[in-house]
């Protein structure tokens, strides 16, 4: 009873991420839905489950890392931190403003709450090894959370940063792949095929496994079980997606990668989203 009121809670917490993504991006009218959407379900599950943080000591040592290496999905990653108390509800107006703390990529620099500036795809797994490296040299009980597109598994630099987290033996890292089929020029498997990324990750030493990237009890379970396992293996979390998932228009359309809903757009979207349940952001 107690875990599925949790998973109930979660789901309202997905809601809300994409209402918020949503809001923000329309407002400014600028920014990437599709892969926001997309990951709103494994976000929701980290930061409302999974990882210990606390948002009045950002810096804390012992806190989980959290790396997101696409980071061009940063509206996601801001709806979690306001709703986590990072940031004020009212940033959510400010997104990729000059001087805001809400860029178009992450800025560790000006954003509580975010471990490392990213935006070179491939570049952020490389930092999550480091980091859990680091975490393992200093004895320190820390996880190092990462999550990658599957478009960017076409990065050279994403292989070779797998082949250090084999070599260090790092348990403590979680690859997370949001592996919804689409990037920026289209469909992935039509400009760089894949393949099996579960096979191609565990061929590297990971334990990877598939699943449903948007049952949240399923991420629960699969996280909870990978983070257990302290057997010298980084692990990886294959999560099938569908690129903006909750709005019907927008839900596997290539053209959402990076374009702002216009005002009966952003209505629709809204409505598809809520579904009477959540309240909408104003």
């Amino acid at each position: 009873m107690e875990k599925t009121r949790e998973i109930k809670e979660l789901e309202e917490k997905a809601r809300q991420l994409r209402q918020m993504v949503l809001t923000m991006i329309y407002r400014a009218q600028s920014g990437h839905p599709g892969g926001s959407l997309s990951a709103a379900d494994i976000i929701t599950v980290l930061y409302f489950h999974t990882m210990r943080v606390n948002p009045m000591s950002p810096q804390w040592e012992d806190r989980d890392r959290f790396v997101l290496s696409k980071g061009h999905v940063c509206p996601v990653l801001y709806s979690a931190l306001i709703m986590r108390g990072f940031l004020e509800e009212k940033e959510i107006n400010t997104l990729r403003k000059q001087g805001s703390r809400l860029q178009g990529h992450p800025d560790m620099k000006r954003c509580p709450g975010i471990d490392i500036s990213t935006g070179s795809l491939g570049q952020g797994v490389s930092c999550a090894v480091g980091m859990a490296i680091a975490g393992k040299r200093d004895r320190k009980d820390y996880r190092v959370y990462t999550l990658l597109g599957d478009g960017e598994c076409n990065e050279g630099q994403v292989w070779e940063a797998a082949q250090a987290a084999n070599k260090y033996q790092l348990d403590n890292l979680l690859v997370i792949i949001d592996h919804n089929g689409l990037q920026n020029d289209g469909y992935a498997a039509e400009i760089m095929p894949s393949e099996d990324l579960r096979l191609k990750f565990a061929a590297f030493g990971f334990q990877a496994v598939e699943i449903d990237g948007h049952d949240l009890a399923g991420i629960v379970a699969a996280i909870d079980f990978l983070m257990t396992q302290k057997n010298g293996c980084p692990k990886c979390l294959v999560c099938k997606t569908v690129k903006g998932k909750g709005v019907s228009f927008m839900e596997n359309v290539p053209a959402w990668h990076g374009k702002a809903p216009d005002d009966a757009e952003y209505a629709q979207a809204i409505k598809d989203i809520a579904q009477g349940r959540t309240r909408l952001i104003i």
